[in-house]
């Protein structure tokens, strides 16, 4: 179960995937990984409205979404654009084209890592965590969070290390950072996320929050 925090800007989508193999032997298509560059093949494009909206969602707590600290989806955009963005896994591959084109900021957590109760909200004062296998520590007081049973876990910025996909992950749990100001972007991210999974052989599961 997810229980979601009291916030006025958030519009939340939150998903399962379920996926035949590891990820480890699972390929992502190339109609997938075709769509890491800015080009004309996605149905949704990013823009100056969204990339702001994005941002005062992740302001709202006191959270500062800029340099380093900045929305995840901005740093698609750049990776895009110099051609650094490439593979890593079925899973996290669907989330970076989806965030790339939508523009909104995507979590994803490996379920099996991750243990119930869930709840979105912003984290507390002093709250960090590693978010790369270098150790690196994101501050994250005020930011908005998936909490699991352990404490914050992912966010529209960068996912825990501890909860990230790896190559035995079979089972994700997917977070659609919307926001109420761009009416509907949540719902057809949402959609265009399904259908990229399901086409490449995965199952997706909505949940209510």
């Amino acid at each position: 179960m997810i229980t979601v925090d009291d916030h006025p800007l958030l519009d939340v989508a939150v998903f399962t995937t379920t996926f035949a193999s590891p990820l480890s032997v699972t390929e992502s298509p190339a109609s997938l990984t075709d769509l890491f560059t800015l080009g004309d093949d996605a149905p949704m494009a990013s823009n100056d409205e969204v990339r702001a909206s994005v941002r005062k969602l992740l302001r709202y707590g006191g959270y500062r979404p800029t340099g380093r600290g900045k929305p995840a989806s901005e740093y698609l955009l750049r990776a895009a654009g110099d051609g650094s963005l490439g593979s890593i896994n079925l899973a996290v591959d669907a989330c970076n084209a989806v965030s790339l084109h939508s523009g909104l900021p995507i979590s994803v957590v490996d379920q099996d890592l991750a243990n119930e109760p869930f709840r979105i909200g912003i984290a507390d004062e002093g709250a960090e965590y590693v978010f790369n296998a270098t150790g690196q520590v994101i501050r994250l007081t005020g930011l908005l969070c998936l909490h699991d049973v352990e404490g914050p876990c992912a966010n529209g910025v960068k996912d825990a290390q501890r909860t990230k996909t790896h190559d035995g992950t079979t089972r994700t749990l997917n977070v659609v950072w919307g926001t109420s100001a761009l009416s509907g972007r949540t719902a057809e991210t949402v959609a265009w996320y399904h259908d990229l999974l399901c086409r490449a052989g995965a199952e997706v599961h909505g949940l209510d929050v």
